[in-house]
């Protein structure tokens, strides 16, 4: 896999009308958060929220303040948790902000690129649970296509029907409900 960099945007989540300067990330999908230089971060407002403690790829442990942000690459946009990154600390962007852009990781071509949001609802044929109540629509759970492709082909295997169970934890995402 080839690595590479992208210009990313911190914004003050309190008034979006001050951000950084772009600043060079590489893209990291091995990091579930984006880290950002704490100094840029301090400079448009953005204050630590709390502290966490990181594993390292070596195994060593460290604490690094954590806060939100807007983050925005490549014309993309959400908000998300950051870490205060200190000195010689490696600027990332983490998976959790390129899921929250929606987007896939092209190594080869060296871009984002755009994915539509998976979603499931009680009168979908995609969804993998039972939904025999009565109401017309349940909440939400947002999976991913493999999760979704393995509960069409349970659906369509007339020995059994699918169930909310047989899709993995780590698979299943709850989307907040429109009740």
């Amino acid at each position: 896999m080839s690595a590479f960099r992208v210009n990313v945007v911190a914004v003050n989540p309190k008034n979006e009308n001050v951000g950084t300067e772009p600043i060079s990330a590489l893209v990291d999908t091995g990091s579930e958060l984006t880290w950002l230089p704490a100094g840029e971060l301090t400079a448009i407002g953005i204050t630590p929220r709390r502290k966490r403690t990181f594993v390292t790829a070596s195994g060593d442990r460290l604490q690094r303040e954590v806060g939100y942000a807007i983050v925005r690459a490549e014309g993309y946009e959400t908000t998300d948790e950051v870490v205060f990154g200190g000195r010689g600390d490696q600027v990332l962007l983490g998976v959790r902000t390129l899921e929250g852009f929606a987007v896939t990781v092209d190594p080869i071509g060296h871009r984002l690129v755009a994915q539509a949001t998976l979603a499931c609802v009680a009168d979908s044929a995609t969804c993998p649970s039972d939904h025999s109540s009565s109401r017309s629509r349940c909440s939400r759970t947002s999976l991913s296509s493999s999760a979704i492709r393995a509960s069409a082909a349970r659906r369509a295997a007339p020995s059994r029907s699918a169930r909310a169970s047989d899709v993995p934890m780590e698979q299943a995402r709850p989307v907040p409900s429109e009740h």
